[in-house]
């Protein structure tokens, strides 16, 4: 199959071809996007004879402008600093490495270091031990040998479920009963209920990685080499973040969608955020970028289906995508003109990219994937225009699709993956596999668990919550209970997976499987991170992207002294 490629600049297009003077200020904006709603509706009156109402959800401003992503000062790190990172990482390496070293210290070593955010320059070294640890679980050697605490046995506990170990539940309502109260150590409290609040293997990497410096740093037993590392390590990926934050905020600023589509989301700073979740690991900046464009695009059509476009419109996008045909433009709207060409322009340079690097014409399937979601989005529509509540089972088919996990992993899959097999894109794209599945149902319901309230306000007419309430006749506080063990049981069987032999999956693609699980929970943990989001949500991004670590002299002093 050849492969066809059609960039249409947006920018080159005339401005009055969506009815645009050339020169926007302010109030002219204001305007003309008014223009454009009425443009709209008559072409909506013309085709069904009705007169369509849009409507709005009020979205508050974006909190991170442009002007704001340009004034980062990108803090870097001296040459001095990256010398002693390099410095630091051999000590540790050899401190995993120590073969006199018991079995407890290591392992407690490795946690520190995964929460640290530090084991992406250690995977090896860490698999090595862990082989030998997880032997030492299996056979009670690490119970038996040394006198172990409630941290410890926690610690054992909760790595064997990171490893797809089962644990029953009696032992977890145990634990989450008696440990708060069986604590000697004062340090642990903190980490304690840290943990009980989410359990640790569900929390985004990064923002983990931030709140554990701050905390194991308090604990008198706490490695200061550690520390130190930790910290530089940190900032330097902070740095590299913000440099690549300003290239998304070029790109956003120039296909212009924020602006000129005012009844959407803004969010780049949120879709960015988002997918630093989903891969961190500084190799992986170009899939990091891409996959914020495609967040964002998301996030613009979703508003276009669940708030704005009528259902004749809705129709003609639907098919305009799954034509993706340059021509089907001349068929939309003109807000819609300008969406479906930053999709498809947007699209064929991440295909055309992947072509260069791998060989492999990837259009089929990322076309293939965005006119399902389409589709599903559409059937949203319809469901909320009829005030239709469909059956649990019916929302939940099309919820996995709409939520956008499947885009999404489809996405990271190609851009990710060495080898590509038929095997795993008939995972991704027919029978959905766990790995894919699950991160979806967990994304789908913690969204539900959020939003249920406002998209009810919106007047949509289907989600979980809402949906089992109808079918079932229980209550609200009871459906909520029952959708959150729906989330414990997509974990379960994630953890399941981690470990399956005879995975399709090479290990960069099973970790941010994970990672979109756990960065899907963060955003809908305290409400709608990414629609609506509050303080919390604002303090997470200012953690991860904004804030670099002080670092103290005294501790780096101190950390000298150890060496010597």
């Amino acid at each position: 199959m050849s492969l066809h490629l059609f960039f249409v600049p947006i920018r080159s297009i005339p401005s009055s071809k969506f009815g645009l003077p050339p020169q926007l200020t302010r109030k002219s904006v204001r305007c003309t996007r008014t223009r454009l709603r009425l443009q709209s509706s008559e072409i909506a009156d013309q085709d069904s004879q009705q007169t369509f109402q849009r409507r709005s959800a009020n979205y508050q401003p974006t909190a991170w402008d442009s002007d704001f992503i340009k004034s980062l000062k990108n803090h870097d790190v001296d040459e001095i600093q990256k010398q002693r990172a390099e410095e630091l990482k051999g000590i540790v390496r050899a401190m995993i490495r120590d073969t006199y070293a018991n079995s407890l210290t290591i392992l407690e070593l490795i946690d520190d270091i995964q929460r640290l955010g530090l084991s992406y320059n250690f995977d090896k070294d860490i698999k090595r031990a862990l082989d030998k640890i997880i032997l030492s679980v299996n056979g009670n050697n690490v119970m038996e040998d040394q006198k172990i605490g409630v941290h410890a046995i926690a610690l054992c506990f909760r790595l064997c479920r990171q490893h797809g170990y089962e644990v029953s539940q009696e032992a977890k309502v145990f634990t989450t009963k008696n440990l708060k109260g069986k604590i000697a150590n004062e340090d642990l409290v903190e980490q304690i209920n840290h943990a009980l609040e989410m359990p640790l293997q569900n929390r985004m990497l990064r923002l983990e990685a931030r709140w554990y410096i701050e905390a194991y740093g308090k604990r008198k037993d706490a490695n200061y080499l550690l520390i130190e590392m930790a910290k530089l390590e940190f900032n330097m990926v902070q740095s590299m973040l913000q440099g690549e934050l300003k290239d998304m905020s070029r790109w956003w600023e120039d296909i212009g969608l924020g602006k000129m589509l005012s009844f959407t989301r803004d969010r780049l700073m949120e879709c960015y955020f988002w997918n630093v979740g989903i891969i961190f690991e500084p190799k992986f900046s170009d899939c990091r970028k891409s996959l914020t464009k495609l967040v964002a695009l998301i996030t613009t059509i979703d508003d276009i289906y669940d708030i704005y476009g009528s259902l004749d419109e809705l129709e003609l996008f639907t098919t305009a995508v799954h034509r993706w045909d340059i021509e089907a433009v001349e068929t939309l709207p003109d807000y819609m003109k300008l969406c479906f060409l930053a999709l498809y322009n947007t699209t064929n340079e991440m295909a055309y990219d992947i072509l260069k690097r791998k060989g492999v014409n990837i259009i089929p399937h990322l076309k293939r994937a965005w006119a399902d979601i389409c589709k599903t989005f559409l059937k949203e529509a319809k469901w909320c225009s009829n005030r239709e509540t469909p059956t649990f089972k019916a929302y939940l088919d099309n919820a996995l699709v709409s939520v956008s996990g499947v885009l999404i992993s489809i996405h990271v899959y190609f851009l990710l993956t060495e080898t590509i097999t038929k095997e795993a894109l008939e995972c991704l794209e027919k029978k959905l596999h766990p790995l894919v599945e699950c991160p979806s149902l967990i994304f789908r319901f913690s969204n539900d668990l959020a939003t249920s309230k406002a998209e009810l306000e919106r007047g949509e007419s289907a989600n979980s919550i809402l949906c089992y309430m109808h079918e079932t006749g229980v209550s609200e506080q009871e459906a909520r209970k029952h959708i959150s063990s729906l989330i414990e049981e997509a974990w379960k069987k994630m953890n399941k997976e981690r470990v399956a032999v005879d995975s399709p999956f090479e290990k960069p693609f099973i970790e941010t499987a994970f990672n979109l699980a756990r960065i899907a929970q963060c955003t809908y943990q305290n409400g709608d991170g990414h629609g609506a989001p509050d303080n919390k949500a604002k303090n997470r991004v200012l953690s991860v992207i904004i804030e670099p670590i002080t670092l103290v002299q005294r501790l780096q002093h101190r950390s000298n002294l150890l060496i010597s």
